[in-house]
């Protein structure tokens, strides 16, 4: 006669789901695994021709961060399933009673928008320093003495480099012929 002590378990779908739960990172690899894929083969796809101006081209940041991200999903699932966990948050400053800051992400919405509508027209230069200087005062910075001049400056150095360095041809507006 069997008793119910010789029968071996059977593996249930809750050993399962308890298996899942203590692996819950593998998660984060499958997504920058996906992630690490598409830019992959977004960056071989892309058409160049027309940009390509010399070595590095429109093509090279998006294969390493490709190449990175497949790496880092390789490197976080040999770790996960080595034991390895990651600690949990400690917490944050944040009041999580208290109600989202609406009036903020409208601005940021709008200042974002502001300047997708604008980049045609006036050129990336007038458009990003816009950009800049409304998403600092969006964000609580009130200095109108000093944020212009760094926003004129970050967005005139993001130009230069897009466009001149990395061969992204960006629009420059009326300052096209100055830039």
């Amino acid at each position: 006669m069997t008793t119910q002590t010789d029968i071996p378990p059977a593996e249930t779908g809750g050993e399962r789901r308890s298996w899942l739960r203590e692996h819950s990172e593998l998660g984060v690899c499958v997504l920058l695994l996906a992630l690490g894929v598409l830019v992959l083969t977004d960056a071989l796809t892309m058409d160049v021709d027309i940009a390509q101006r010399g070595p590095v081209g429109p093509k090279t940041v998006p294969i390493v961060v490709g190449a990175g991200l497949l790496v880092i999903a390789a490197l976080l699932a040999a770790d996960v399933l080595r034991g390895g966990r990651g600690q949990a948050e400690t917490g944050e400053d944040v009041d999580l009673s208290e109600p989202a800051d609406w009036r903020t992400v409208l601005l940021l919405a709008g200042v974002f928008l502001g300047a997708a509508v604008l980049i045609e027209p006036l050129g990336f230069p007038i458009a990003g320093a816009l950009l800049f200087w409304g998403a600092a005062f969006a964000l609580g910075s009130r200095r109108i003495d000093r944020d212009p001049l760094i926003a004129a400056g970050l967005s005139l150095v993001t130009y230069t480099v897009f466009n001149n360095l990395l061969g992204v041809p960006l629009p420059g507006g009326p300052l096209m012929g100055v830039l």
